[in-house]
């Protein structure tokens, strides 16, 4: 079987930053890429699908959790480096706990409930207490617009 190239466009993916009694949701990924760091869940946009549905997805398939979208929160992007996974343009959501607890999968080897200012020593994926501060402000009560529905 001939080996697979990696796609030569950027993907769209979405993350939430979950609050629950005024902590945040933080997960440690278990592979690539990100092994090790501390996250938001979440994933990628399949072709057809809203973000928003992709995140109520992502959410349930990766943490077990359901929530309620308040809005959007900022964004990132992954570029490839030497571990040579792909481009990623990741859109982030600030959400609210609806229901469920958090389970480990096999994309998850940790997670916790967490206050939002991280500690510095914490190892988390670039601009995550940026994105955990905006959100912070969105469920806050300092909001952008309305809630965003699932499909």
């Amino acid at each position: 079987m001939p080996a697979v190239e990696p796609f030569q466009t950027p993907r769209l993916a979405v993350s939430a930053a979950i609050f629950r009694d005024g902590k945040v949701l933080l997960v440690r990924r278990a592979r690539p890429p990100g092994k090790g760091l501390h996250s938001l869940p979440g994933g990628r946009v399949e072709f057809g699908e809203t973000m928003a549905h992709a995140l109520h997805r992502e959410v349930a398939e990766e943490a077990g959790l359901r929530i309620e979208i308040v809005g959007p929160a900022g964004w990132r992007e992954v570029i490839p480096g030497e571990s040579g996974h792909g481009h990623f343009v990741v859109m982030a959501f600030a959400a609210r706990w609806v229901g469920g607890e958090p389970a480990l999968s096999d994309e998850l080897d940790g997670f916790s409930w967490a206050a939002p200012d991280l500690p510095d020593d914490l190892q988390v994926t670039e601009g995550l207490q940026d994105i955990i501060d905006s959100a912070r402000l969105l469920v806050g009560g300092v909001s952008l617009g309305a809630h965003v529905a699932a499909d």
